[in-house]
């Protein structure tokens, strides 16, 4: 089967702030029409890579092109075909819903401006509250109109940046249900995204930790080359095993899910050993990683930060 055309390819890239090294050698090639997930601690240069890709931010070192204009000398035609959403809400709280997507279409220099904008506001349900000021809405209300101004000129590219941050749980799966709508269209979706529920509704995943790229790929394919070892426990003890158990041979991490403590390692006998030895009264039973699980291993697996700062 013939390879999908590309929408971002993109090799080498490096970004330098003074004497710190933000992005260090990421290459990625991202196919039209999917959604990919950038995941990975703060400061691992998840938006400083997403703005290099859509012609924001220049590159030390490094080369590609994004909807099949060269990163490094067509920014301008790259910036015109994507709609970049910002992680802080970046429009404008003194003027009403209507009047931000319509100020929206005038920047773009859109024609039939208004039927543009009821369109807009009737796809993302915001006609009933189009009188209504920018500052006025609640975060999942701002999360939406924000995706309405950044859609409106029917870009090929939609890069987010943690955009669901401090929306609820409700408001998060209505924005994934309108991602996943525009991307059946043709779109193509670059998130970086804190949260694993998000991550796994991507096609792709790409994990990063202190500017290096560490892991992509799909969720199975990412908690399949883990392998990663995971053993669950519930009920009383267990919060205080926790404290027991970490730096412990054979553990790579243990971590809270719920009311349940998940241990994990790479070498089973060596894991199993540990677990047996010092929590000898707590039953354990082994499970699948999950993509959590994998996560916070790879997490503690980098280790501490070392690029310089100047």
């Amino acid at each position: 089967m013939a390879s999908r055309e590309l929408a971002v390819d993109v090799q080498g890239l490096v970004k330098r702030f003074g004497d710190k090294v933000a992005v260090n050698d990421v290459s990625i090639q991202l196919p039209k029409g999917e959604v990919w997930g950038f995941l990975g601690p703060n400061g691992s240069g998840k938006t400083t890579t997403i703005r290099m890709i859509c012609g924001l931010l220049s590159c030390d070192e490094g080369s590609g092109q994004c909807l099949g204009f060269d990163i490094l000398k067509q920014a301008t035609q790259i910036r015109r075909l994507t709609g970049y959403m910002t992680q802080k809400f970046s429009f404008w709280n003194d003027l009403t819903i209507r009047e931000n997507l319509d100020f929206v279409a005038r920047l773009y220099q859109l024609p039939q401006r208004k039927s543009l904008v009821n369109d807009t506001l009737e796809k993302l349900q915001l006609q009933h509250r189009q009188k209504q000021l920018a500052g006025e809405l609640s975060g999942g209300w701002k999360q939406r109109l924000a995706l309405a101004a950044v859609t409106m000129h029917h870009p090929q590219l939609l890069l987010l940046d943690e955009p669901t941050a401090g929306v609820d749980p409700q408001a998060r799966r209505d924005f994934w249900d309108e991602i996943h709508h525009l991307t059946a269209s043709g779109l193509t979706v670059l998130v970086s995204t804190h949260y694993m529920d998000e991550a796994e509704r991507c096609d792709k995943i790409v994990y990063l930790a202190h500017g290096q790229l560490i892991t992509q790929g799909t969720v199975h394919e990412i908690i399949k080359d883990a392998k990663l070892f995971t053993y669950k426990a519930i009920g009383e003890g267990v919060r205080l095993a926790a404290e027991k158990l970490r730096a412990q041979p054979g553990v790579a991490h243990a971590a809270y899910f719920g009311a349940a403590l998940h241990v994990s390692g790479y070498h089973q006998a060596a894991l199993l050993h540990t677990i047996q030895t010092i929590t000898p009264t707590i039953h354990w039973q082994q499970v699948d990683p999950s993509l959590e699980d994998v996560f916070i291993a790879l997490m503690d697996s980098a280790g501490e930060d070392k690029r310089s700062y100047q």
